[in-house]
């Protein structure tokens, strides 16, 4: 089957690419950059993307898919199909699910539930056994299976022996450890510490907490010389450690999530459990420097931590409710909402945070635009409005805060894995 992308936007900085042509794909490959023969054409199902953009397909390096274990809130396949729906190609999932992803089965496990899907799923190992933070998990036994980083996400590395340890058997991969970066002895908190804290009597979590540790890994990575991705950044704090280690050369990477550069603590005020999260959100001092942090480039990307809950946990009484929330489908619509139209990044640079940073963090290739290569491609329209609707959800959660906000952007179509994804429908190229 032939596809026949009329007048896209070709847009691909890690190549320098910037045009407008047509492009064709013809059982998955893209064939041809250009001019396209009328013959070409009437064999082929062609759309006019005039005024769209073509991008390498978006990749988000922090997801929770829930599976195995909770699967009544997300699956592989599900969770998958959110992606889809948001625009992106790729995602790596998160090991705190139950059985934990500290075994090559577990590995092998999601991999075989994410086959034959449009969206590449490649698992997150974590750092130790279940989590714990006493034993190193079998790392070499991880990576063979195809794990592409480590975590112990929820919790940050609970020692800096252990950390040590992880990050100088992790040299020999050239991987990193993706840190929650969070001391649990400042922990258990609903909310940031601060005046609306005060306000609403929750109890909460300083940001010193995440500082800290913060802290603690650049030493350890600049002491090992190791890789350490500072997951969901959201202090001020955080992202001057950052700068600082990033200036002495040390191999520290970060991430932010879009709730953390859009939403203040002041949404708490509402007791809406669907703003509750982990890192909470902070002051509007703290977001101003998250926005900051990506305009300057020392937040390398953009990533979900998409948090699938069931209704009944979220409406639990806000101390007990759990944390996080989904992102997978707003998160496009959010980055560019929030980041392009309000001209703190160009559409380019916000493409280097959503697909092409996170694929280099985690030693993935970075998709092409060019003749003989594989389409992996996401089709954007950076100026349709619309409306999140959480009952439209390809999730299986709805925990959303975003819910009826209206944002100016959004992913036209996705193409991988010689699949065409459009209007909620997946078609096979082959």
């Amino acid at each position: 089957m032939k596809l026949l992308l009329k007048n896209v936007h070709l847009l691909n900085p890690e190549q320098n690419l910037d045009e407008t042509n047509d492009l064709l794909i013809d059982e998955g490959i893209i064939t041809k950059i250009g001019n396209v023969s009328k013959e070409e054409m009437n064999s082929s199902e062609v759309y006019d993307y005039s005024g769209k953009y073509c991008v390498p397909g978006l990749f988000d390096m922090h997801v929770h898919l829930r599976e195995p274990g909770r699967e009544d809130t997300e699956t592989v396949q599900t969770g998958s199909n959110s992606a889809a729906e948001g625009g992106f190609t790729g995602v790596a999932c998160m090991p705190n699910t139950t059985p934990t992803i500290d075994s090559a089965e577990v590995v092998n496990s999601i991999k075989k539930k994410a086959e034959n899907h449009l969206v590449d799923v490649y698992p997150i190992g974590a750092v130790t056994k279940d989590r714990k933070g006493e034993f190193l998990a079998p790392i070499a036994e991880l990576v063979d299976a195809g794990a592409v980083a480590f975590s112990d996400d929820g919790v940050a590395v609970k020692t800096a022996s252990i950390l040590r340890s992880a990050l100088e058997y992790l040299k020999m991969y050239d991987l990193p450890i993706i840190e929650h970066c969070e001391d649990e002895t400042l922990a258990g908190g609903a909310m940031n510490e601060g005046s609306v804290s005060t306000l609403l009597g929750l109890p909460s979590i300083p940001t010193i907490a995440e500082d800290l540790t913060v802290m603690r890994d650049i030493s350890v990575a600049e002491y090992v010389d190791g890789k350490v991705h500072i997951a969901h950044i959201s202090s001020k704090k955080a992202v001057q450690l950052v700068i600082e280690a990033k200036a002495k050369g040390i191999k520290i990477t970060a991430e932010v999530t879009p709730h953390h550069f859009t939403l203040t603590d002041e949404a708490l005020t509402s007791y809406d459990t669907n703003y509750k999260m982990n890192p909470p959100l902070r002051t509007e001092e703290d977001v101003n420097a998250m926005i900051e942090g990506l305009k300057d480039g020392t937040i390398d990307c953009i990533a979900s931590d998409h948090a699938p809950h069931s209704i009944e946990e979220k409406e639990a009484e806000f101390i007990f409710a759990p944390n996080g929330i989904l992102g997978l489908e707003t998160q496009l619509g959010l980055s560019i909402s929030e980041l392009v139209h309000k001209n703190h990044l160009s559409f380019s640079q916000l493409i280097e945070k959503l697909s092409i940073n996170p694929r280099k963090i985690l030693n993935l290739p970075v998709p092409q635009i060019k003749v003989g290569e594989k389409a992996n491609l996401t089709i954007i329209d950076s100026d349709e409005v619309w409306t999140v609707d959480i009952k439209k959800f390809k999730s299986k959660s709805k925990n959303s805060p975003f819910d009826k906000r209206l944002l100016t952007g959004k992913s036209v179509a996705v193409i991988n894995n010689y699949q065409f994804y459009k209007e909620g429908k997946f078609q096979n190229l082959k």
